[in-house]
């Protein structure tokens, strides 16, 4: 059977066509400015603080170095202690006067015994009687008209470095901002009682007492006391005292160690914050302006939006996102001028039919010839209406698919209802044969209303090309992970140069002896968008025998199974 093509008035000008897409598409002088970004990534001083807080908590722990320090104060108290003993040892044998149970130091041979043996340290003893005045000072002279003066070491001179009075700078402050622990009030008094001291009160009871002392001012004062006993008579305490400058010389050079180390440590951090930053944001800008180059609608380049799918992260996926969701709207858009091409084609034919007709009927007296042409003019509008209709329709699809909500249906029974519906209006046309297989696994999730519509449309096509005496069969069955629905008719077939053509918008190849202008070309097209939009499939093939000869079409859906 040859298989008429209905293509009136089809040499419109593609000029025409393509000025009328465009028109669409275009608002002159409406085009958005691209988005001034700043240089340097925002993204960095949040990335920076980060990094920043982790190793901050961990630099200022550090600088804590309490388990060394006590450390550094246990060793020194010790030596203090032996240093202690040995003296005060030494002043019960030689700096006692009396016998027996009257026994007291004297003052003159334990001060000078004391500074003999202390002079080689550091140290400053105080010697206390029994009673707790105060005898001798390592570090006060007295004599000197009528006071006493005060001995105390200078510090060596110093280089007046800038970078190491910044660095000392830096030191302090930062010491100051860690938790104070327990600090007493200094006294400078020459003489001081015994009774000003713990640890003096203690040796005085024959213990041997420590005793660590903070300043206001942040430095160390270490103190031992001992008592000084002859016959283990306690005649005197001896109390030995000096700043922790070398505890707090170690403990110093460590945490400047840790800050040198976290100074180092902050600038890789930064160094890394800066590549991970650029990492992150550079191919995040580079998105970014080619999707305002998309926006601001700057020509379909080759590649609008940069590739890096390569990179195996977020930013990749979400580079692949963007580059499909721009190749779609670029074929959508497509679509869009096509659609709008084909409509003003396919309108224009009618009209122009009008038009013709009208003129001639505006030319001529003939009733008998006006009531012909006005019968052109009707059949022509009416298949502008149903031009129309079929538009709205097909341009309705695509919005109410993506608002409507989907739901598990039944491709059986859907089939079932079909098949007694045209059974009942097939009486003097082709029978209609339903054959369902694993009728429980014909499951699909989708939109009740738009499948009915499918198959009604395909059923109605294979009714139009099938004979009278023709047999039409609708088969449902399970393929795997689809369900597969099949309508066969006993019709003329279809060409195979026009198996995909036949789904292209307004193609319409229909039977002989059909009045011209009763479809629109789009039902087909409609079928297979509905099919798509469901995640399926639909295709034609030709029914063929065993010696190739073409029994009739077929038409193929697939679904995903729900």
């Amino acid at each position: 059977m040859a298989v008429s093509v209905e293509n009136r008035q089809g040499s419109v000008a593609a000029e025409e066509n393509s000025s009328a897409a465009t028109s669409m598409a275009e608002r002159a002088g409406d085009k958005p400015l691209p988005r001034r970004r700043p240089r340097i990534s925002p993204l960095i001083r949040p990335i920076f603080a980060v990094n920043l807080v982790a190793l901050g908590l961990l630099g200022f722990g550090l600088l804590f170095l309490d388990d060394y320090e006590k450390g550094l104060v246990r060793s020194e108290q010790g030596s203090m202690r032996t240093q202690a003993i040995i003296i005060a040892g030494a002043l019960g044998e030689s700096a006692v006067i009396g016998s027996g149970f009257i026994q007291a130091l004297d003052p003159e041979a334990a001060s000078a015994l004391i500074r003999r043996l202390v002079e080689p340290t550091n140290l400053r003893a105080r010697l206390y009687r029994r009673d707790g005045d105060l005898i001798a000072d390592s570090r006060v002279l007295t004599g000197y008209g009528s006071g006493s003066v005060e001995i105390e070491d200078l510090p060596p001179p110093g280089t007046d470095n800038p970078f190491r009075h910044f660095v000392f700078m830096t030191y302090d402050f930062i010491l100051r901002l860690l938790p104070k622990r327990n600090t007493e009030p200094e006294d400078r008094k020459f003489l001081l009682r015994a009774s000003d001291f713990d640890e003096v009160k203690r040796a005085q009871n024959g213990e041997i007492a420590e005793r660590l002392r903070r300043p206001p001012d942040g430095s160390l004062l270490l103190t031992v006391a001992v008592p000084v006993q002859r016959y283990r008579q306690v005649v005197g305490v001896l109390m030995l005292s000096q700043p922790g400058t070398r505890i707090q010389d170690g403990v110093r050079a460590v945490r400047l160690d840790i800050l040198r180390v976290f100074g180092i440590s902050m600038g890789v951090t930064l160094l890394l914050s800066l590549y991970l930053a650029g990492r992150i944001a550079r191919p995040l800008r580079r998105l970014a302006a080619a999707a305002d180059r998309v926006r601001a609608g700057q020509g379909r380049l080759d590649e609008p939006i940069p590739d890096l799918t390569r990179r195996g992260d977020e930013i990749g996926e979400l580079s692949g996102a963007l580059r499909e969701m721009t190749s779609a709207l670029w074929r959508r858009m497509d679509a869009i001028e096509r659609f709008a091409a084909d409509v003003a084609h396919e309108i224009k034919n009618p009209l122009t039919s009008v038009r013709s007709a009208m003129e001639t009927a505006a030319r001529i007296d003939d009733p008998e010839r006006v009531k012909k042409l006005m019968a052109i003019v009707l059949d022509d509008v009416q298949r502008l209406d149903r031009l129309i209709s079929d538009i709205s329709d097909a341009s309705r699809i695509d919005a109410e698919l993506s608002r409507a909500e989907s739901a598990p249906i039944d491709i059986g029974k859907m089939l079932e209802t079909l098949a007694d519906v045209y059974s009942e209006t097939l009486a003097e046309g082709p029978s209609l044969r339903l054959n369902l297989v694993d009728v429980d696994r014909l499951d699909v999730i989708g939109i009740e209303s738009r499948l009915v519509q499918v198959f009604r449309n395909l059923i109605g096509n294979a009714i139009s090309f099938s004979p009278s005496s023709g047999i039409i069969i609708l088969e449902g069955k399970r393929d795997g992970r689809f369900v597969r629905v099949q309508i066969s008719d006993d019709g003329p077939g279809i060409p195979d140069d026009k198996l995909e053509k036949i789904f292209d918008r307004f193609y319409s190849a229909r039977p002989e002896g059909e009045k011209f202008g009763t479809h629109s070309g789009l039902g087909l097209s409609i079928s297979k968008q509905i099919i798509e939009a469901h995640g399926g499939r639909l295709w034609a093939e030709n029914r063929r025998g065993a010696d190739g000869k073409i029994l009739g079409a077929r038409f193929i859906v697939r679904l995903p199974a729900g």
